[in-house]
């Protein structure tokens, strides 16, 4: 009986967490309650409570996935691109950019959460995930170290605010498509880039 409850426990955890990974997505942190999330999840008040302490605490959750999410996506897309790291850093850094504008993503990790959580909260975490592996495939890719700090934060930085223009724009599908091509001439500063992989 005790890993029956655990497993509901958990599927509730998970359903609250979709509930409000959509909900802020949508709306942002300041519009939602989580009377609101309660209700989209279909559980009571308490629940959330019981298993996200607060409406910080729920984002926070949210926001870590979200990482996680857009951080697989860049690792299944490098390992996809073969065993060249100009190809891995190339095809990590669009999957990137695809991943945190096609979804969910894009408001909550960069708008909202830098504000909701914290400066140093939101780059520990963005360090732990997709910055992560960047610095990784830079480094990789031949960016000596005494420019591999830089250039990681650099590219970090300019794929977020790409990030953000894209989310800006009447005609998302346009604005991606604009953005792979600045993308791959940034790239092309520190690895040889063949337009027509990325």
């Amino acid at each position: 009986m005790p890993r029956a409850t655990a497993a509901a426990a958990a599927l509730t955890a998970d359903r609250i967490l979709e509930a409000a990974t959509e909900l802020f997505a949508n709306r942002g942190f300041a519009e939602i309650s989580l009377d609101d999330v309660a209700r989209a999840a279909e559980v009571t008040r308490g629940a959330v409570y019981h298993h996200y302490r607060s409406k910080t605490g729920l984002f926070e959750a949210v926001v870590e996935r979200l990482q996680s999410e857009v951080a697989d996506a860049v690792v299944a897309a490098a390992e996809r691109a073969g065993d060249s790291p100009e190809d891995q850093l190339c095809a990590g850094s669009h999957a990137f950019l695809d991943a945190i504008t096609s979804g969910s993503a894009a408001r909550t990790l960069l708008i909202d959460a830098p504000a909701v959580i914290g400066w140093q909260e939101w780059r520990r975490l963005d360090v732990e995930h997709s910055a992560a592996h960047l610095r990784d495939a830079l480094r990789d890719a031949g960016v000596s170290s005494d420019q591999l700090e830089a250039t990681t934060a650099l590219l970090s930085g300019a794929m977020n605010e790409t990030a953000v223009w894209i989310m800006q724009q009447e005609d998302a599908g346009s604005a991606r498509a604009q953005a792979h091509r600045a993308l791959d001439g940034l790239l092309g500063a520190y690895v040889s880039v063949d337009p027509a992989s990325s």
